[in-house]
């Protein structure tokens, strides 16, 4: 099923609750083109958490669940993705986020091990969900600050807050 991945974790390192006044199609558009445009972009390690290390890049690689496996977000699997929620909403979006980090030593960027999260986004009329799901690496972003990122991110892509955090979280 597309979106969907069938053995995502049960046991989730970090779960957030959001209300917002927007559609749910509305919602999943913007955040396939923010996951999109994140894809390969270059961040220094403090724009997008606490640094555990100093000088150091992180750039993002995410891809969207098919089946059993993750599709890269590229601009075909954009378009194509795009015109299913179009189609019509989907109630779970998941993705795999893999973290490549890089060390910059005398303006060398040396290789570090990377992070691989998986995210899922439950759509909920108002509501929305986001589980993530630390697999392995050395978690230079913590799950928690991962979580703040992307939520600011959809923020920033409307005029206003569209997610704010429900009080129980």
């Amino acid at each position: 099923m597309f979106g969907f991945y069938d053995t995502f974790p049960q046991n989730v390192h970090k779960i957030k609750h959001f209300v917002t006044p927007i559609s749910s199609r509305r919602l999943q558009q913007t955040l396939i083109q923010l996951l999109h445009e994140l894809n390969e972009k270059t961040l220094r390690l403090e724009d997008v958490g606490t640094p555990s290390i100093t000088d150091c890049d992180a750039v993002f690689e995410l891809g969207i669940a098919e089946d059993n496996g993750f599709n890269y977000l590229n601009d075909e699997e954009t378009k194509k993705t795009l015109k299913i929620i179009q189609k019509s909403t989907l109630q779970i979006l998941d993705f795999l986020c893999a973290v490549r980090y890089y060390r910059i030593v005398n303006e060398t960027r040396r290789p570090l091990k990377f992070d691989y999260y998986m995210l899922r986004f439950t759509f909920n009329p108002k509501l929305l969900e986001l589980q993530l799901f630390h697999e392995r690496g050395p978690m230079h972003i913590l799950p928690e600050e991962l979580v703040d990122f992307v939520i600011k991110k959809i923020n920033e892509a409307f005029r206003r807050r569209v997610l704010k955090p429900l009080k129980k979280d």
